[in-house]
């Protein structure tokens, strides 16, 4: 059973998700909370799988929620999906930093917030190759002098050849084929980098990709 806690000031868009995701066999909605003060102290008491955390909060914001969650070591496991009025909120780009998973739009069609639920208590990050690559020209435009991550040198070549992939926004059946390999090996070189790495998910390989150097700005296609 997937555990997800919602996170929305408002009411009708928290009964909404609600009603959808308690209405699946696998999944069940374990609290609701109204502002990030309230989400942050119901995670730390439930642990659930999934946060569906709206930006926008009064007392405390999602952002400055999620970055608490995140920086906890307690609620390493908990999946933070934030939840944007528009695609291109201008937030994304701090979210993903923060640690979030992903992001959805909150008129998004309903099999695709099951699909992200699912998708993020799997690993995987809730960034089509579209999104990524708007998020990678974010970091190209932010860029700074890049650091050396903890752990790049425990990479293999091979490793650190799929992250520079994941990094220019990659799907793992498009670095299998750049690298003539299954999808199942490259998603598993993905997988082992991630772990030595200490990288929560697919979102913070990119992240790690940018801030270490091994991926820097123009390097998209």
């Amino acid at each position: 059973m997937i555990r997800v806690l919602v996170a929305d000031d408002q009411s009708l868009v928290r009964a909404g998700f609600r009603a959808l995701l308690d209405a699946q066999a696998d999944i069940e909605v374990v609290a609701e909370a109204a502002d990030g003060e309230e989400a942050v102290r119901r995670i730390r008491e439930l642990r659930p799988d999934v946060v569906l955390m709206d930006i926008r909060m009064p007392v405390l914001d999602g952002l400055a929620a999620t970055r608490r969650i995140t920086g906890e070591d307690t609620l390493r496991e908990v999946r933070v999906v934030m939840l944007t009025t528009f695609e291109l909120d201008e937030y994304v780009f701090e979210a993903i930093r923060s640690g979030a998973s992903g992001f959805l739009v909150k008129d998004t069609e309903p099999e695709e917030l099951l699909r992200a639920v699912r998708a993020v208590v799997d690993g995987d990050a809730l960034l089509s190759p579209g999104v990524t690559r708007r998020l990678i020209s974010e970091f190209a435009a932010r860029s700074k002098e890049p650091a050396a991550a903890a752990g790049m040198a425990r990479l293999t070549e091979r490793e650190r050849e799929v992250m520079a992939l994941v990094g220019i926004g990659l799907s793992n059946e498009e670095i299998a084929r750049r690298l003539v390999v299954s999808p199942l090996t490259a998603k598993t070189h993905v997988s082992r980098t991630m772990v030595k790495l200490g990288a929560r998910d697919r979102a913070q390989l990119v992240v790690l990709a940018y801030e270490s150097g091994l991926v820097r700005p123009g390097w998209l296609g």
